[in-house]
């Protein structure tokens, strides 16, 4: 698989091939500089590198070359993890340097809109898990509705902003990695903050209540419509861990949890 791209690019391997669900991966070093080769498997995982290409390294990693279904990226380096500043006592810090990347992929642009996914059909899963199970995924579904049919500050998302989808590229700063690829309020891309399953601090009400504020801040949103997108986010996360026969009661706690707060008038 990726043979031809290495000789077409000129690369020299530079780690052991990663086999995902969605794409093949292997570390390379191009010109002399780190890269890394990335072929997708879905078509998730190509309008992925389309909207790569269309960012053009501003807010995430550069695109040296692509052809067909695979990219070569730049390489991030950098030995911060914004997943372990958020676990230890950083986890604000972590939270404005997230923002801080989204705000700078979410510019707005002259060129043409690539590919991208409306949100409505993305919650698609939401709606089905809603008629099937009720409970939460109703009333997270409820409050998606809501959102999706009156949207704020619409524009193209990268769709799954997380702790470990931002990376350290030292001089470059931190650069997003792995967009889906959405067209849609920007108040979606801020909700995974509180949702990560990654950080066990998402369980606790007081990280929330202290997050918020500052995510509110950086991003421009108002709390109660980052409540009401943590919501409609978690129950999504949830309908998602069902299909894959995963557990959803964590990404449903996160939605009780924001629920209460948005009932406490945040």
């Amino acid at each position: 698989m990726f043979d031809h791209f290495i000789q077409a690019w000129a690369l020299v391997p530079d780690g052991t091939p990663i086999v995902t669900h969605s794409s093949r991966l292997l570390a390379v070093r191009w010109q002399g500089l780190p890269a890394m080769l990335k072929v997708a498997t879905i078509d998730g995982e190509k309008r992925g590198g389309l909207l790569m290409q269309w960012w053009d390294g501003e807010g995430a990693a550069k695109v040296y070359a692509h052809e067909d279904e695979a990219i070569l990226l730049e390489r991030a380096e950098g030995q911060r993890s914004l997943l372990s500043m958020a676990m230890t006592d950083e986890d604000d810090a972590a939270s404005r340097i997230i923002c801080g990347t989204v705000r700078t992929l979410h510019k707005p642009s002259e060129k043409p809109d690539p590919e991208l996914v409306p949100l409505d059909i993305w919650f698609r899963a939401l709606e089905a898990a809603s008629l099937a199970h009720g409970g939460l995924f109703r009333t997270s579904h409820t409050v998606a509705k809501a959102l999706l049919a009156n949207p704020l500050q619409t524009g193209v998302l990268h769709g799954d902003i997380h702790h470990s989808n931002i990376l350290d590229f030292e001089d470059r700063g931190w650069l997003a990695i792995d967009p889906k690829g959405l067209l849609g309020e920007r108040g979606y891309d801020y909700a995974n903050l509180f949702c990560n399953p990654d950080l066990p601090t998402t369980k606790d009400p007081a990280r929330l209540r202290r997050q918020l504020p500052i995510v509110a801040l950086e991003s421009g949103h108002e709390p109660e419509r980052l409540l009401r997108w943590i919501i409609a986010y978690a129950g999504l996360s949830a309908a998602w861990f069902l299909e894959d026969g995963g557990d959803p009661a964590p990404a449903l706690h996160v939605a009780e949890m924001a629920a209460a707060e948005l009932n406490n008038g945040a």
